[in-house]
């Protein structure tokens, strides 16, 4: 995990942040309102994960593990995915910088690990164990990558799980 600064790894200032998140995801719609509504030291741009915009964007990105797991990118380039993500996002916040540099020390780092772990969890609860379908035509279903661990592309053809996915 990348400790939370004000500068990207090679000293750039970090001046604006995208958060990708699920708008399949009622939690993570919720947070993402809750996002909206919190005054931001820096920007806080949320943009769907998967979706045409996020694609313009960021065309170097893995698109589908957006969708997996929760990742914020940083205007220098800089990736942060699960707890990176949510500690970056949280120290753009005027309200929530102090912690999330506490977040960002490895005994914070366990919290926030857990609380994502937490999230996963709730998230691939919602589905009852059944993929469900997005607008794009693509079908996701519990991860399988372990505990905690987001929904899934399936394959068309692959309801069983058991084909090879891209």
């Amino acid at each position: 995990m990348r400790t939370v600064s004000a500068t990207a790894a090679d000293g750039v200032p970090v001046r604006r942040l995208t958060l990708l998140y699920d708008a399949e995801c009622s939690l993570c719609v919720f947070v993402r309102d809750w996002l909206g509504r919190q005054p931001q030291l820096v920007p806080v741009d949320l943009v769907p994960a998967g979706s045409e915009g996020a694609r313009r964007r960021f065309p170097g990105l893995d698109h589908r593990a957006t969708l997996e797991d929760i990742t914020a990118v940083g205007d220098a380039g800089q990736v942060y995915r699960g707890a990176a993500a949510w500690i970056v996002t949280l120290w753009a916040l005027r309200e929530h910088r102090a912690l999330a540099h506490r977040l960002s020390t490895p005994a914070g780092a366990k919290l926030a690990r857990g609380a994502v772990l937490a999230a996963a969890k709730w998230r691939g609860g919602q589905w009852g164990g059944q993929a469900y379908g997005r607008g794009d035509g693509r079908r996701y279903g519990p991860g399988t990558g372990g505990p905690g661990t987001g929904p899934r592309y399936i394959a068309p053809g692959c309801d069983s799980g058991t084909c090879v996915t891209p």
